[in-house]
């Protein structure tokens, strides 16, 4: 069964938003995510449900099925793909990648993509530091938590930095943060929560408590 771009886009948007399918999700929270509106969701879910890939149940909201789960995941697999592939073979930054790769994803070629997969080497996470699920669908977290959450002369290293918004990213490339550099903790404003960071034992700036929040680090 082959699902069209739009209902591709809504299985992954409720993939996310369901916390991997684990929850159920509000028609009012699709909307806002795919920036469209209720009515056009409640639409789109009596076909995706036609199809079984999800479940609506009043008060329960839509919850992904198995088989829906495994589809929204390898359109994840493609994205992340596209992003290495773009960012080491193509010289994109990483705040550019995103949105062709949105664009890529939706490219139907399973051996396109075992290739590209095998060409780059494997890889287990794109230049965001989000996993890539393997060919099965299969997708491995490592302990991670967000900077915030660290005390003052807590260490970690970065991980995973948010995909979604290019200027978060230009930031973080102006004060020199990339995956795998090494954070120290050195002062917490009471205040707003913004955190006087050491970064790679070079060079410390302020960050604000929002940026903290969607900072994950593995701590050492």
């Amino acid at each position: 069964m082959k699902l069209s771009l739009a209902e591709e886009n809504y299985l992954k948007a409720i993939y996310h938003l369901s916390d991997g399918g684990d929850m159920g999700v509000s028609t009012n929270a699709i909307a806002e995510e795919l920036s469209t509106k209720p009515a056009s969701v409640s639409d789109m879910i009596r076909k995706l449900s036609q199809k079984d890939v999800v479940d609506y149940q009043k008060y329960k909201g839509v919850q992904i099925s198995k088989k829906g789960k495994q589809m929204a995941l390898q359109v994840i697999r493609k994205h992340r793909l596209w992003e290495v592939f773009l960012v080491e073979k193509l010289s994109f930054s990483w705040d550019e990648v995103h949105e062709v790769a949105e664009q890529l994803e939706h490219i139907k070629s399973p051996i396109l993509i075992s290739r590209l997969d095998k060409f780059l080497g494997y890889p287990t996470m794109d230049p965001h530091g989000d996993p890539i699920p393997n060919e099965h669908g299969e997708i491995k977290e490592n302990p991670q938590l967000p900077l915030v959450e660290l005390g003052i002369g807590s260490k970690g290293i970065v991980v995973k930095v948010p995909d979604g918004d290019p200027s978060l990213l230009r930031h973080l490339d102006k004060i020199k943060m990339r995956l795998g550099s090494i954070i120290q903790v050195k002062d917490i404003v009471e205040f707003d929560q913004s955190v006087l960071i050491l970064i790679d034992q070079s060079s410390e700036v302020y960050i604000s408590g929002e940026i903290a929040k969607n900072i994950m680090l593995a701590v050492k």
